[in-house]
């Protein structure tokens, strides 16, 4: 065992200072290690339904590790807003080959006895099907109250951003516990601090 020193953990101590929405102005800024742990607390919830609810038989530990890391490709290309990424079929392959790269140079900056342990969590084409599927639905559902919560502060710079979203938000809806967890909890997602507490 060499224990070399390994820059993997100053890489991921860097997600603060990526910019989420880069090209937009938000009135409230989001950063990728904000982002990260949104969407871990949201998977964490989704399996925890889908186990209890709907017969599912996941790891809500797991699913919650997985959404932790699943921005890591950030930490070496910075955040790529969607419309940009998704502007045709070309530059999509080829930020999803960019990523691919960037989550193996996560793994490699391991020392090479831990690479083992990581390589189910930061390279996304690594992950298991249904993992996927609960960390996609978390990182979808976060972009959308991120999007709701710019336009509650009537920042119409995410007007736009919300019509796109909404047609996911309907087929998402689809996935039982999604369904579940929008009635039980996105409601009070927008509420001031003393509606909060009113409705305690």
């Amino acid at each position: 065992m060499s224990r070399q020193p390994s820059t993997f953990l100053a890489w991921l101590f860097r997600m603060p200072l990526i910019r989420r929405w880069s090209l937009m102005f938000s009135v409230k800024p989001e950063n990728v290690a904000e982002h990260s742990h949104q969407v871990a607390i949201v998977a964490h919830l989704l399996t925890v339904i889908k186990n209890s609810q709907f017969g599912g038989q996941l790891s809500a530990e797991r699913a919650a590790t997985i959404a932790l890391y699943h921005e890591c490709s950030e930490t070496w290309l910075g955040d790529i807003v969607s419309p940009v990424k998704y502007s045709n079929p070309q530059i999509t392959k080829e930020f999803k080959l960019l990523e691919e790269a960037a989550e193996q140079q996560c793994l490699a900056s391991l020392p090479q006895e831990l690479q083992p342990a990581f390589a189910n969590l930061v390279v996304q084409n690594n992950i298991d099907p249904e993992y996927a599927a609960i960390v996609k639905a978390a990182d979808i559902i976060c972009a959308y109250l991120k999007a709701k919560d710019e336009l509650a502060h009537h920042n119409h710079e995410f007007d736009h951003v919300v019509e796109r979203m909404e047609p996911k938000m309907v087929e998402l809806r689809q996935q039982p516990e999604v369904a579940y967890f929008m009635d039980v909890f996105i409601s009070s997602c927008n509420h001031t601090l003393d509606s909060l507490t009113r409705s305690r």
